[in-house]
């Protein structure tokens, strides 16, 4: 909410070029014995003449001021929103341990960029689907951020079967969307394997995608050759499990990704690293802006009537400073 101000009928205050009319008419007019004969004979300086002019002067001002009928009110605004809804499809397979995204591995990065990506889109809905060798909705849609945060930071690896089932991720994306009313759907499918798990092949699941009108953006994530990932493994001697790191050779599908984008009108893309994957998100977001249309409201409040006590006040006051012999009343 805001404040404003304005004049209800300024047409009056034209009137107001008189004011300088009656100084130049005042000061040029014939001086002499007269003037000095309105003076006290106790008078310390001329200028007392000039006090019942100026205070008159002053009232008329304030008189035109009020005619002019200045209005003091607040004015707030009501956004409509058509909203995008948003969900984003998230691998946690084992493969986003590795070690290529610093500062830590892919799926940490990935977290942080998403986090900043949610923050931007204030306006609109967002839910998280996470798979790997299965897949879960962590978040339906929503507009809780906070709620949002905490569910993408408690993203852990192996918390699903092991595996890349990415039919089946973009499947359960896209059921959270199927009863959406929002102009726009929109799916943001991070992965960085080869699909090789689900009972939903990638090919039934973008037909699904396609015909409930969502559009899906793929986004490979990796750097081309070998790569060391933390695998857990027990230790043939002791018995006990721990992390090794080994040296891997992820691959991503860039085919599929790029097929399952154009089929249903979205884009692929591919990061190689925190900068390139905070571009992309950065790109996704300009590509699904949200129009936000705003309805302004104004409520006034008349404030002429202290203008009009005030120009009475400086009426009087020529009368007040005669009996105090200040000066005289012409």
């Amino acid at each position: 909410m805001s404040p404003l101000s304005r004049f209800h009928d300024p047409a009056w205050l034209w009137l107001l070029f008189l004011i300088p009319l009656l100084i130049w008419w005042r000061w040029h007019r014939g001086t002499g014995a007269l003037r000095v004969s309105r003076l006290p004979d106790s008078a310390g300086g001329a200028w007392r003449l000039h006090v019942p002019f100026a205070v008159r002067g002053l009232a008329f001002a304030l008189l035109v001021l009020a005619l002019a009928r200045p209005q003091l009110g607040y004015s707030w605004d009501e956004s409509l929103t058509k909203g995008i809804d948003i969900q984003i499809a998230l691998d946690i397979s084992g493969s986003m341990a590795a070690e290529d995204f610093q500062p830590k591995n892919r799926l940490e990065v990935a977290k942080r960029v998403v986090n900043d990506f949610i923050d931007r889109r204030p306006a609109d809905r967002i839910g998280l689907t996470i798979f790997s060798g299965a897949a879960m909705t962590r978040s339906p849609l929503t507009t809780d951020r906070r709620m949002l945060h905490f569910l993408v930071d408690t993203i852990e690896l192996d918390s699903l079967p092991d595996g890349t089932a990415i039919g089946l991720g973009l499947a359960n994306a896209t059921a959270r969307l199927k009863d959406s009313s929002a102009k726009s759907k929109v799916i943001v499918l991070v992965t960085d394997g080869v699909n090789n798990a689900g009972a939903i092949d990638p090919a039934s699941a973008t037909a699904i995608a396609k015909g409930l009108a969502v559009k899906v953006y793929t986004v490979g994530v990796g750097t081309t050759g070998r790569v060391y990932v933390p695998l857990p493994m027990q230790d043939p001697r002791t018995g006990r499990r721990e992390v090794r790191r080994v040296l891997m050779d992820v691959e991503v599908d860039e085919e599929l990704l790029r097929q399952i984008a154009e089929r249903t009108g979205g884009r692929f893309f591919k990061a190689s690293n925190e900068t390139a994957l905070r571009e992309i998100f950065a790109e996704i977001d300009q590509l699904e802006k949200t129009e936000i249309a705003t309805k302004t409201y104004v409520r006034y409040e008349e404030a002429f009537q202290p203008l009009v006590w005030g120009a009475l006040a400086l009426l009087l006051l020529p009368l007040l400073i005669s009996t105090l012999n200040l000066t005289v009343e012409p």
